[in-house]
């Protein structure tokens, strides 16, 4: 009998070393897997060891000289590519790993192998463009098993509640209306894109949702960001899947930002987006979250969550700030 949750990790296998002091570190996978344990999930788990996507896959979202030189640079020993996303020998490996943790994920779905899939897997892709690599993130794992699965006729949802803004995944499919993209993030933030006015290009009107929520904002306006917003636009895009560019890092004790969710605030959303879409028709895909308790409890409880269990090892969390981003959103999308 299939385990409801399929996890694809290699935590063993983790090439892509830090350099010191780096909040992007291979610890973050010891994290979200112990948060699984903690979370009491072990029963309803199946891990599997992801397999190395191809050049020809990544290709599906990225140029073919983005994969030449992330590759090349590898093989030079790594290095910076810029002031905050590194390389080391051993990133291309780990980068495709990463890819093909998705590209798996959807496989087991579409088999019936398991009821959500859960790619735990580093470094982050959300930032990373058709060409360029940024903000700790190579290539864009959920893109690239978004445009796979478009190619074949589908149409995937993709929400990014990550605290920063997705401007790889938008740019990737800005123009493609095959792929809702959905973002929630601080504003401003890092990369400081991601306004409200931006929803699409002229093939693709009204497919990229950006919800720019402000330093402070908690959970209950998520809550209502998804039941008032997220939740009609998705209905109206009618996808076969939902892929949840799952960052934890609006948690309120992440270090590198400043909204203030909780790990139950996380669960209370994953639930609500599971109910758009067909059953066994949800990925999951770890993006940011830089605090290793919370990233522990924020994966235990939006996995529990997933699968009808009740584990919340924090209370949710309550609050008005951020507010106004809903009223405009609702304005701007005829809602």
């Amino acid at each position: 009998m299939a385990a409801p949750i399929a996890v694809f990790t290699s935590a063993e296998l983790d090439l892509h070393i830090a350099p010191a002091g780096h909040p992007e570190r291979p610890e973050r996978l010891d994290a979200a897997l112990a948060g699984i344990a903690e979370a009491g999930l072990l029963d309803a788990v199946e891990f599997r060891v992801p397999r190395l996507a191809t050049a020809a896959e990544i290709g599906a979202a990225h140029t073919v000289e983005h994969v030449e030189f992330i590759k090349g640079l590898a093989e030079r020993g790594g290095g910076m590519v810029d002031g905050d996303t590194y390389m080391t020998s051993g990133s291309w490996t780990t980068a495709s790993r990463a890819v093909g943790a998705v590209l798996d994920g959807v496989d087991a779905l579409r088999a019936g192998e398991c009821d959500v899939a859960f790619a735990a897997s580093r470094p982050p892709g959300h930032h990373a463009g058709a060409d360029q690599a940024m903000g700790f993130c190579l290539l864009n794992n959920v893109a690239v098993a978004a445009a796979l699965v478009a190619q074949q006729g589908e149409r995937v949802a993709i929400v990014d509640w990550d605290v920063h803004h997705g401007n790889g995944t938008q740019d990737i499919f800005y123009n493609d209306p095959r792929v809702l993209y959905v973002s929630t993030h601080e504003s401003p933030l890092y990369p400081g894109t991601g306004r409200a006015d931006e929803t699409g290009g002229p093939n693709a009107p009204m497919s990229n949702l950006n919800l720019p929520f402000p330093r402070g904002t908690r959970g209950d306006v998520f809550r209502r960001a998804v039941d008032e917003i997220i939740a009609p636009v998705i209905a109206r895009f009618a996808p076969d899947w939902l892929f949840i560019s799952a960052g934890f890092d609006g948690h309120r004790a992440d270090p590198l930002a400043g909204l203030e969710l909780t790990s139950a605030d996380f669960a209370d959303l994953a639930v609500r987006l599971q109910a758009l879409v067909p059953a066994g028709r949800v990925l999951v895909a770890l993006e940011g979250g830089y605090d290793l308790e919370a990233l522990a409890f924020s994966t235990g409880a939006t996995l529990s969550a997933l699968i009808g269990e009740t584990y919340r090892p924090e209370l949710a969390s309550a609050g008005e700030i951020g507010l106004p981003t809903i009223a405009a959103a609702k304005q701007r999308w005829n809602i």
